[in-house]
């Protein structure tokens, strides 16, 4: 038994010595290969980045098409190298292929979210940095991937949104900034165009407003106590909360000192009285 395997362990020594004396240079060249393999694809995917930079194309665009060049290299030499050790790559191939076929049916949902996303990448409807509402939810996209998009709203809490479910829905894109809206009732007795100019004046000033688009003011309609007047404005994504409750307060403050009334629902009762 003990003489079987020292038979069997000489038999597989025997192999490998002659295999590493008939072959050891192509090992060696197989290794320099793969080695300057890699270097070169690492160089050539930040050469192909800084280009794409450089000319301000999108993050995500840069980097996917850098990766892509990455891995396309990589494939080329490691083919390259086991061409070197004598290793036939057919085989590999149509292994290769047998298993996507497998991956492909089994993996249904996810190949069709790195379809998606490879649609948005080429068509961008929309970059990271704009604001976009999709599905219901709504925020700042922060990261676009292959499978998935990830938004942040104004809560600062990251909603990720499979890319499936954007290709092929309704898209609302407000770039950087979302619409806040607003109201606030005046007295019938005071001028509205006083309220008005007002309200403009806070929202000028205001740091966390755009002037482009500008803000928008003016009577929104006539109730049954006040004139209510609606203004629009712009703000960044996130920050709509922050902004919505510094402006509240400093109109109503203006407001207040520009003696212009707020009044609150009230009615008007008239008594007839019969004389007897």
């Amino acid at each position: 038994m003990i003489e079987q395997e020292i038979q069997q362990f000489e038999h597989y020594f025997n192999l490998i010595r002659d295999y590493l004396i008939n072959y050891s240079m192509q090992v060696v060249g197989a290794i320099v290969i793969l080695v300057v393999g890699l270097w070169l694809s690492n160089r050539l995917s930040k050469m192909v980045e800084q280009l794409m930079l450089r000319h301000k194309m999108d993050v995500t665009l840069t980097n996917f098409i850098s990766n892509v060049v990455k891995v396309l290299l990589i494939i080329m030499f490691v083919i390259i190298a086991l061409g070197k050790l004598g290793i036939s790559v057919t085989p590999f191939v149509a292994a290769i292929g047998a298993a996507s076929l497998g991956a492909g049916l089994a993996l249904q949902g996810m190949l069709s979210n790195y379809g998606s996303g490879l649609a948005i990448i080429a068509t961008r409807p929309f970059i990271v940095g704009d604001t976009i509402s999709v599905k219901g939810v709504s925020g700042l996209v922060k990261v676009i991937e292959l499978g998935h998009t990830i938004l942040v709203n104004e809560d600062q809490v990251e909603i990720t949104i499979p890319n499936k479910h954007i290709i092929g829905e309704i898209l609302h894109n407000t770039f950087k900034y979302s619409l806040v809206k607003g109201d606030i009732g005046i007295a019938y007795s005071t001028c509205p165009n006083t309220a008005i100019k007002v309200i403009n004046q806070v929202l000028c000033a205001h740091s966390n407003v755009t002037n482009n688009p500008a803000p928008q003011i003016g009577i929104e309609r006539f109730g049954d106590s006040a004139i209510i007047i609606s203004y629009r404005y712009w703000v960044p994504t996130t920050q709509i909360i922050e902004s919505k409750l510094a402006i509240n307060q400093l109109i109503y403050n203006d407001i207040k000192a520009a003696n212009i009334d707020i009044p609150f629902p009230q009615r008007v009762v008239t008594i007839n009285k019969s004389d007897d």
